[in-house]
């Protein structure tokens, strides 16, 4: 298995193309508590082109019926793309402010108990604050809106530093 360069470009496109619409491709899970995790994958898949079907603890889309958590759940999706051992797909670390750049992913706790929201980074502006990073989402669509326009209780940062293939 290689570590090959994540194409950050071509998930900011997608996040561009896809932040206020649903891509007929995937089922839209707003309805059944948030369609954010299922767009910040979708802009994985697009950056990435490699899924990991492993059951259970893989990362992948069918369908709406056959996927894997990881592909919908906030904490499952940060599970998946920290863990430590090498398997198909995307892969991140836990990020400072610094470190962010586009086509990451942010997660965010409103509450300061339950990771619930999974943006993705459009744009990183200077000097590096909330008011510069900018996201997309979906469940409450947004395209470059400013990570500062949340109001969050906890914050982490997803680092896609390559993809497993």
């Amino acid at each position: 298995m290689q570590l090959v360069p994540y194409n950050a470009s071509a998930a900011v496109r997608y996040a561009h193309a896809w932040a206020y619409g649903r891509n007929p491709r995937y089922y839209d899970y707003e309805a059944l508590g948030g369609d954010c995790t299922n767009f910040a994958s979708q802009c994985l898949f697009a950056g990435s082109r490699v899924m990991d079907y492993t059951p259970t603890y893989g990362w992948y889309y069918i369908d709406a019926n056959r996927k894997a958590p990881a592909w919908t759940g906030v904490e499952y999706l940060f599970n998946y793309l920290t863990r430590t051992r090498k398997s198909l797909g995307p892969a991140a670390y836990n990020a400072s402010l610094l470190e962010l750049a586009p086509g990451d992913v942010v997660q965010l706790s409103f509450d300061g108990v339950r990771w619930a929201h999974s943006p993705v980074v459009v744009a990183v502006g200077e000097p590096r604050c909330f008011d510069s990073i900018l996201v997309a989402a979906h469940s409450y669509d947004a395209d470059d809106r400013p990570l500062s326009s949340y109001e969050f209780a906890l914050v982490r940062f997803l680092h896609i530093f390559g993809v497993y293939q």
